[in-house]
């Protein structure tokens, strides 16, 4: 992860990070073979420099962190969640287009 404006998620940092976070924060379950995972990537990169700031933007490597994965049921991935006041707002499953996730996150953010 080359984005500054991404934090890398763990089942260690989860709860500090999103379950007690004060913005949204918007998560990409993904896995290093996952080739849709790897398409979605610059999208959430770009997502998260454009919502610096106002909206915390995490990854969750499915493989190396099972606990999250299994908590929230992810079975098919790429899994986006969107998180405010770490209840689950939005959950979108497979590629999607940045302007899906930016009306999620204008949505989270207005409310």
């Amino acid at each position: 992860m080359a984005n500054a404006n991404v934090k890398e998620i763990t089942d260690q940092n989860f709860e500090q990070e999103v379950a007690k976070a004060t913005v949204p924060v918007l998560l990409d379950f993904w896995a290093e073979w996952c080739m849709p995972c790897r398409m979605l990537a610059p999208t959430i990169d770009k997502v998260a420099n454009e919502y610096a700031g106002k909206v915390t933007v995490g990854k969750v490597d499915t493989d190396a962190n099972r606990d999250i994965s299994m908590k929230f049921g992810i079975s098919a991935i790429p899994t986006v969640i969107l998180f405010k006041n770490g209840e689950i707002v939005q959950r979108f499953v497979g590629l999607r287009q940045e302007k899906d996730f930016k009306a999620a996150i204008d949505a989270a953010l207005a409310g």
